[in-house]
Order: C-alpha cells, then structure tokens, then sequence
C-alpha cells in the first residue's frame, strides 16, 4: 500500500476528487495519509478533517524556501510518505525538497505544457488567441511547471470565454486526468526514460477521454 502525502493551498477540489476516487477502488494500493498547507485557511484542510486525514498548517512566515521545505519534508517522512501529490500548492518547491523525493512528486498544471508557464496559465493562453487549451499532470523537477508529461487533456477554447469560463472546462478535465495519473503511479505502471513517461502494461482508454471535441462532445465530450 504506497502512503500519499497531499500539499495544497486552497479549495482542495483535485485532493478530493483523488480522494473519491480511492474510496471508489478508481485508485488501488493507496492511501492519504497526510495533507499539509501553507494556509491556515485552506478549505482542503477541512476536507481532510472531515474524513479524519491528520492535516496541518505549517506557517510559512519568517522563513526562507528551503528551511520552511525541510520543515515540510520532515512531517512528510514522519509519515513515511512514498509519493507527494500537489493539489493546488501555490509555492515553488525547493531543490532540497526535489532531492528528498526525486521522481516521487506530481503536480497538475492548467495548461498544455510546455506552453503556458507559472501563474495565470489560463489568461495566457487567452491572450495567445489559442484554439485549445487543458490540463497537464507531470513529474515535478527543479524546472518551474517541467518535468516528464504523465497525461493531458485537451478542451477547446470559445470565442467569448474569459479566465474564469476557461479555467472551470479546464477543472472538469484536471478532476478526471489527476485521478488517472495517480492510479497509474500507484499501479507501478509509470517508467521514465530519456525524460518521456511511458506506461506500462495499460490498456489505452479512450482518445475522448483525453480530447474534448466541440464537434461531438462539448464542454463534457470528455
């Protein structure tokens, strides 16, 4: 059974769908064990409570990246934490903390990566004018929003949205591949080689449940 470790900063709504998704039997041989914020008013911390996962606060304030990181990765190894999983954690993760779990962290990204790096992902690609947008689950390494690519999804972008239109298709998407991604993991079906995630031993679903086509689907073809 791999012991998932779980940092966020806000509303906590893809910890929560990978959580359902393991009380579903989606994600198997895994548990949460822990969930850690760097705000004291994260809703995903109540999440956690109400269904009795130990949570914490760890303040960030006065602290400098690294050492508040190994603060961090201390409660995670008193845990014995295999993997760590952002939700939504709104801070760049030091190298320390990179090295301490090599190859064992994800993170989603709102958009196509390599494309739209940082903050406001989804505004940028506004702003590009592009035609597709979506959802990116990747290995995290010492690059801002880099690392090898697990799963995408796609969603198409219309001529009247805004950040806040976009970025609601986009979570739709984020709520289905992350579970997915973890599931993969968890199942030892995920090897990295020359920086390319390739899955082992797994059946390919669907091509709609990667792509959004307007055509046929709309907003929920995925």
């Amino acid at each position: 059974m791999y012991r998932l470790g779980v940092l966020l900063s806000g509303r906590g709504s893809n910890f929560k769908n990978i959580l359902n998704s393991i009380k579903s039997g989606f994600i198997k041989n895994a548990e949460i064990v822990v969930v850690i914020s760097n705000k004291a008013d994260a809703n995903g911390l109540n999440i956690a409570k109400e269904n009795k996962i130990d949570a914490y606060f760890i303040d960030p304030n006065g602290k400098n990246r690294e050492d508040y990181d190994k603060e961090v990765v201390a409660k995670l190894k008193d845990y014995r934490v295999d993997f760590v999983i952002l939700a939504g954690y709104m801070r760049i993760l030091s190298s320390y903390f990179i090295r301490s779990f090599e190859n064992r962290i994800l993170n989603i990204h709102p958009a196509l990566l390599p494309s739209f790096k940082g903050l406001h992902a989804q505004m940028q690609a506004l702003k590009k004018g592009v035609k597709f947008a979506g959802a990116t689950v990747h290995f995290v390494t010492e690059e801002l929003d880099d690392g090898p690519i697990i799963v995408q999804s796609i969603v198409p972008v219309f001529d009247n949205d805004d950040e806040e239109s976009l970025s609601a298709r986009i979570l739709k998407t984020e709520h289905k591949i992350y579970p997915l991604a973890v599931k993969l993991l968890c199942e030892d079906k995920l090897l990295v080689e020359n920086g390319r995630v390739k899955i082992k031993n797994a059946e390919v679903p669907d091509e709609n449940f990667f792509i959004t086509n307007p055509l046929i689907g709309g907003e929920d073809g995925i």
